[in-house]
């Protein structure tokens, strides 16, 4: 006699998933509504992601109009976050500051909910507007750069302007360094 497929299960699980991405859907739309204008430059990524990618300010990609580490930086941190063992496809990637000129409180909300919507165990902030805004939303007095702090539940770490080190070598080498850092929890069998 062959088994049947838990029909019940499956769909249950199916319709808690659909719920929850609806959810964070939500809440991700009502954090970009605390910061008139950041739809400018779409978040882009997984909902249900492990590690939250923040940059501070639009780089060429995102001023062409493209979403949140769509250029050269987004393809080098989806390179080093593989190679550190995320995988990169588990990914959220935004930007902080994606209208320039706002106001800190109202951006330090919006990135807050963004990543309590999200829910990852690790935030990068991959430059230093992005650590100064990630500290501001998490309540930390500073995020230095390559020190992995604790904080609201997840592991922290900033690094020092990935975007600029893919034309300095040495800065290349030194971001390289700090997001060596950023490695994922050991799986536990």
């Amino acid at each position: 006699m062959t088994e049947k497929p838990d029909t019940a299960r499956e769909f249950s699980a199916d319709v808690l998933r659909a719920q929850h991405e609806a959810r964070v859907t939500a809440e991700l739309v009502a954090a970009d509504r605390l910061l008139p204008g950041s739809d400018a430059v779409p978040s882009a990524g997984a909902h249900f992601a492990a590690i939250v990618v923040v940059k501070g300010l639009p780089g060429p990609a995102e001023a062409s109009g493209k979403p949140a580490l769509a250029g050269a930086d987004g393809v080098a941190v989806r390179k080093a976050l593989e190679a550190l063992g995320w995988d990169a496809d588990v990914s959220f990637c935004v930007l902080s500051r994606p209208v320039p000129s706002t106001d800190l409180r109202r951006r330090s909300a919006r990135l807050r909910l963004q990543i309590e919507a999200v829910d990852p165990e690790f935030v990068l902030a991959v430059d230093a507007d992005a650590a100064a805004d990630v500290a501001e939303a998490l309540g930390l007095e500073r995020l230095p750069m390559g020190e992995v702090l604790r904080a609201g539940g997840r592991r922290v770490l900033a690094c020092d302007g990935l975007e600029a080190s893919l034309l300095d070598g040495a800065r290349k080498r030194r971001v390289w360094a700090q997001l060596k850092l950023a490695t994922p929890p050991a799986t536990v069998y």
